[in-house]
C-alpha cells in the first residue's frame, strides 16, 4: 500500500488535518531541542564534575517540579485553553535556553568566579521540570482537539513515532554539534528549535474549553483525575509498569560515563550511543503505526518489558562498544511496543473533559520517573559502582514484570 493510500484511509490518514500537521511539526521541534538540552547539559555537567552523580542530581532537579506540580497542572490544564497554554509554555522554555547560553558563555565562565558552577545548571534545570508539567501533559491532552475521534489511534501512534523520531534526533545531533561547535553554540541552535516550535503552534487555532463546574475547587478536580486513573485497572497496570521500568532501568543516564570511561568514544561515539535506544524505538513505533497490533497486546507489554531488562543488563555488562550500541537499540525496539499500547490506552480510554487531569497523572508517574530514574541511577552508580548498578536495575526489571504477571492478570490479557 502505498503512503497516499494510508493518508487517505489508513494509519497516515489523522495526517490529512492541517492543525495535526502544525502540531506534529511544531513537537518534533520542541522535543529535539529539548532532548538536545538534556543531552548538552548532561555532557557539560559530567565535563565539569566527573561524577555520574551530578547527572543523578540533574535529572532530581527536573523531577521534583514535575511530580509536585503534575495534579494541579491537570486541573489548569482541563478548564484552559490547551493551545495558548501550549505556545506560553515552549515560549518560556526559551527564556530558559536563554539562561544556558549565558552561562556556558566565555563570559561568564571567565568573570562569575563559583566553586559550583553546576548549580546554574541545576537552577535552569529545575525551571525546565516546572514549565514541563504543564506542557507536557498538554501536548497529550490537545491531541483529540485537532482530528476526529475515529482516527485518533492513528494519531497517537503518529505522536508517539514522531517524539521518538525528535528524541533520536536530539540526541544524536547533540554529539555532532558538540564535536563541531562545543557546548555553547550547541544551545544557540537549540533556541533556534524552541523558537520554531512556537511559531508552528501560533498558527493552531485557539481550542474551546471543556465544561468543568465553576464551583468545583481544584482539589477536588484534582481527586477526580487520580479516581479515573486509579479505578481503570487496565490503565494503572500499564502506567505502573512503565514506571518501575523506566525507574530501575534507567541506564541511559550512566551513559556519559560508559562512553567516556568504560567504551573510551568521543562526544560524536557518546551521541549515537544516547540515540541508539530510541533509534530502536523508532523504528519499533513506525512499524507498529503502519501495521498495528491487533491482539494479544497485553501478553505482548509483558514480554517486551522483560526483553527490555534483559538488554539493559547487557549493556552494563558489555565492554564492546557496538555491543552496548545493539544493547540499547533493541531494548529501545522493546520499549516501543509499551510506548504504543499505553499511549492507545491512554487516548482511548480517557474522557475528553478529564483529558488534562489523566495526562498529568501519567506525566507525573512515567515521564517523571526518566528523571528519577536518573537519578537513581547516578546514586546507585556511587553507592555500588557503574557497572553494578546498570545490573542491579535490569535485574528489578525483571522482577517487577514477573510480579505484574502474577498480581495483574486483565493486564496480561488485555487486548484492544
Amino acid at each position: 500500500m502505498g503512503i497516499s493510500s494510508l493518508i487517505r484511509s489508513g494509519s497516515l490518514q489523522p495526517l490529512q488535518h492541517k492543525e495535526f500537521r502544525f502540531f506534529i511539526i511544531a513537537r518534533f521541534f520542541l522535543i529535539m531541542a529539548l532532548r538536545m538540552l538534556g543531552t548538552v547539559a548532561a555532557y557539560k555537567l559530567f565535563k565539569l564534575t566527573q561524577d555520574s552523580f551530578s547527572i543523578g542530581l540533574a535529572g532530581l532537579s527536573e523531577f521534583v517540579p514535575v511530580f509536585v506540580l503534575a495534579l494541579y497542572a491537570g486541573h489548569v490544564i482541563d478548564k484552559s485553553d490547551k493551545r495558548t497554554l501550549l505556545l506560553r509554555g515552549v515560549l518560556t522554555y526559551s527564556l530558559c535556553v536563554i539562561a544556558l547560553i549565558i552561562i556556558t558563555s566565555p563570559w561568564f565562565e571567565s568573570n562569575v568566579h563559583t566553586k559550583t558552577p553546576q548549580l546554574f545548571f541545576y537552577a535552569v534545570i529545575f525551571c525546565t521540570g516546572a514549565i514541563r508539567a504543564f506542557t507536557g501533559p498538554t501536548t497529550n491532552a490537545i491531541l483529540a482537539q485537532l482530528i476526529p475521534r475515529d482516527v485518533l489511534h492513528f494519531a497517537a501512534n503518529i505522536s508517539s513515532s514522531s517524539w521518538l523520531a525528535a528524541s533520536i534526533t536530539g540526541h544524536a545531533s547533540a554529539g555532532f554539534f558538540i564535536a563541531w561547535f562545543g557546548v555553547h553554540v550547541t544551545f544557540y541552535i537549540i533556541l533556534v528549535y524552541v523558537l520554531a516550535a512556537a511559531l508552528l503552534i501560533s498558527f493552531i487555532k485557539k481550542k474551546p474549553i471543556a465544561i468543568i463546574a465553576k464551583d468545583v475547587k481544584a482539589w477536588d478536580s484534582v481527586k477526580e483525575g487520580l479516581r479515573f486513573v486509579f479505578t481503570n485497572k487496565i490503565m494503572l497496570g500499564a502506567i505502573s509498569l512503565d514506571l518501575f521500568a523506566v525507574l530501575f532501568g534507567g541506564a541511559v543516564a550512566l551513559i556519559p560515563e560508559f562512553a567516556d570511561h568504560i567504551l573510551k568514544v568521543g562526544p560524536i561515539g557518546f551521541g549515537w550511543l544516547n540515540a541508539a535506544m530510541d533509534i530502536g524505538s523508532v523504528i519499533m513505533i513506525t512499524t507498529l503505526t503502519l501495521r498495528p497490533m491487533k491482539r494479544k497486546q497485553g501478553y505482548r507489554l509483558m514480554y517486551a518489558v522483560a526483553g527490555f531488562g534483559i538488554c539493559i543488563i547487557i549493556f552494563g555488562i558489555s565492554k564492546w562498544y557496538w555491543l552496548s550500541f545493539f544493547a540499547l537499540m533493541i531494548a529501545g525496539m522493546l520499549d516501543g511496543i509499551s510506548v504504543i499500547i499505553r499511549g492507545t490506552v491512554l487516548q482511548l480510554t480517557t474522557p475528553d473533559d478529564k483529558r488534562g487531569r489523566v495526562s498529568s497523572v501519567n506525566s507525573m508517574f512515567i515521564n517523571s520517573s526518566n528523571e528519577l530514574g536518573q537519578f537513581e541511577s547516578g546514586f546507585m552508580a556511587k553507592a555500588m559502582g557503574t557497572v553494578p548498578s546498570v545490573i542491579f536495575g535490569g535485574c528489578m526489571t525483571l522482577i517487577v514484570v514477573i510480579f505484574t504477571w502474577i498480581k495483574a492478570p486483565g493486564l496480561r490479557k488485555f487486548e484492544y
